[in-house]
């Protein structure tokens, strides 16, 4: 690969001396480098090996939207991640995802949403109710279920057991886990397969894909019709008429439990933390929770009055992305912002970097949910919560539905009490939230 010259380097030695660190949390070691090369570098991995980062929100622009099509998704995502989920929307490149992209888009149109609204909501309130009161309770699990439970109701309505379900979230959990070490350690990869770790997981993907298999085919069997996702996938058709292969629906669907639930439990929980340690903006998206509620008939309704409800989230999703790296590989020579891009570079976008880049952000490290009242801070080009472009999440929508439903039930039935200890991460695939122990009181 062909040093463009322009770009600030950090050696190999650099990255080999703080190498624990960085498997632990790589997050300080980019702050460092940002701060003392610029919004721009690019980190020498060995072996003739290297990694462009960037926290400019012009060159994530660029690549996300301007010029998006010489930039694919890396190896990351459609060897390592497809290994597990398969081979659809989050995984694939060109004509592949174009095709898949079209057809499933539909889907997660707002009015086809609207028809999941009350079993999506049913699911949220049965999971609030385990939250504990009056004691340090850790509220990431339940919002970890909640995700989860969302995602099965909308994609399947009832017509999956308990125990699938049980089944199906420990095989996703387990095959990020197992994925997170591989590419946290690569230079264990050889023990990862000598001693069947991997295999084991592949084999475990495999027993998800048999459980689904058998939902799909019951319902293809049934004459009843539950307008759920699945309802919608099976009806889907290309543009020659034919639908999707029964090996590519399940691809989707373990793409939709993979993304669906994870960076949502995630993002609650740490909307849940900024609350706790600002309780004068839980008291009024508490207050404009009750008023919209008695504002509406319904749950679109609800959804479209809690104003402050979606301030909040952009908020918080600003300063904990859960997808907080997009990373691209070049498919051409290009230049951005004055900097030359060879073919076949690997670039990462820190997204967690640029949500808080003090060039385009006022009190960037502050929690400020007014920021995004007038709408514009949403069209930010440093603000990239779903991503950005013609690969931005197809779930977003979906997602802040879910998000507000969750948050208002949590609002209404409990007052988080005030804890000022440090917001703790943990940077994996996305940005989890770390003992998010939190002391609730019922209203």
């Amino acid at each position: 690969m062909k040093n463009s010259g322009h770009i600030p380097e950090v050696s190999v030695l650099r990255f080999l001396k703080h190498a624990s660190n960085i498997i632990e949390n790589p997050l300080p070691f980019h702050l460092r480098n940002f701060n003392r090369l610029g919004d721009i570098f690019r980190l020498k991995l060995g072996f003739g090996n290297s990694v462009i980062f960037s926290r400019n929100p012009k060159i994530a622009q660029h690549l996300l939207q301007k010029n998006q099509k010489n930039y694919h998704k890396s190896p990351i995502q459609t060897k390592d991640v497809a290994k597990y989920v398969g081979h659809g929307l989050l995984t694939t490149n060109g004509e592949h995802w174009q095709r898949q992209r079209k057809l499933i888009q539909p889907a997660f149109h707002k009015k086809q949403l609207e028809k999941l609204m009350d079993s999506i909501n049913a699911a949220i309130q049965t999971e609030v109710k385990r939250i504990e009161t009056d004691q340090d309770f850790d509220i990431f699990p339940v919002f970890n279920d909640l995700a989860f439970q969302t995602v099965v109701k909308s994609l399947f309505s009832s017509a999956v057991g308990e125990k699938e379900i049980n089944r199906l979230q420990f095989i996703t959990e387990a095959a990020q886990k197992m994925l997170v070490s591989e590419l946290r350690q690569p230079f264990k990869n050889w023990w990862f397969r000598l001693s069947g770790k991997i295999q084991k997981h592949l084999d475990l993907t495999a027993e998800a894909r048999q459980i689904l298999k058998k939902i799909v085919e019951e319902r293809k069997r049934s004459s009843v019709r539950e307008d759920d996702l699945l309802d919608m996938l099976l009806d889907a058709r290309y543009e020659d008429g034919s639908a999707m292969s029964e090996d590519q629906l399940l691809d989707e669907i373990l793409i939709l439990f993979t993304a669906g639930h994870e960076t949502t439990s995630n993002a609650l929980t740490f909307t849940c933390e900024l609350l706790a340690r600002h309780p004068e903006i839980q008291q009024k998206l508490y207050e404009d929770i009750l008023q919209a509620k008695t504002n509406s008939e319904n749950l679109m309704e609800f959804l479209q009055q809690s104003t402050y409800a979606n301030l909040v989230l952009y908020e918080s999703m600003r300063l904990y992305p859960p997808a907080y790296f997009i990373d691209r590989i070049s498919l051409a020579e290009d230049e951005v912002e004055g900097i030359k891009i060879d073919s076949n570079e690997s670039l990462l976008l820190s997204i967690y970097e640029i949500h808080r880049h003090k060039d385009h952000w006022q009190q960037p490290e502050a929690f400020i949910p007014e920021r995004f009242e007038d709408g514009k801070q949403r069209k930010n080009i440093a603000y990239y919560p779903f991503g950005a472009g013609p690969r931005k999440c197809i779930g977003n929508n979906f997602a802040m539905y879910e998000m507000i439903l969750a948050i208002s039930e949590v609002m209404l039935k409990f007052k988080i009490k005030e804890k000022s200890t440090p917001i703790e991460i943990t940077p994996l695939i996305t940005l989890k939230p770390k003992n998010a122990f939190l002391r609730f009181t019922r209203r």
